[in-house]
């Protein structure tokens, strides 16, 4: 697997729990579950794909946003990224270990929801609904 580096990983400050905003754990979290970090970690569980290839699979974003969720995801260890020197830079993305592991988690709460969505879905017409 190309640029296998692994993230460092900081321990947590002394007293900090996961509630905490100096936890390390609560950072991840809110890179994997951005508005589109979960969708890049989902599109690349079948393989590797180029960055147009992302752009056309996760509909509705943006090339802007889907390069700054790649920026993050990669330096989080998540994602690997590889530039074919050419003209232009033929820029691939994958998975690494510990992203693999993230977005297994990932499928079996999509599968979850898949699951359960029209009951969720129905509960929306209840008295609080908007």
């Amino acid at each position: 697997m190309p640029g296998g580096k692994q993230a460092a990983v900081l321990p947590a400050p002394e007293g900090s729990g996961l509630f905490h905003t100096d936890c390390p754990a609560r950072q991840v979290l809110d890179h994997i579950t951005s508005r589109w970090g979960i969708w890049v970690l989902l599109a690349l569980r079948d393989g590797e794909l180029r960055f147009f290839e992302l752009r056309e699979r996760i509909d509705g974003i943006s090339e802007k946003m889907l390069s700054q969720t790649l920026r993050t995801l990669v330096r989080d260890g998540l994602v690997w990224r590889e530039v074919e020197p050419s003209t232009p830079p033929k820029v691939t993305y994958g998975l690494n270990e510990v992203g693999r592991g993230t977005s297994d988690r990932l499928v079996e709460m999509f599968d979850w929801i898949k699951a359960n969505a029209e009951v969720i879905c129905a509960e929306r017409g209840g008295p609080d609904a908007n």
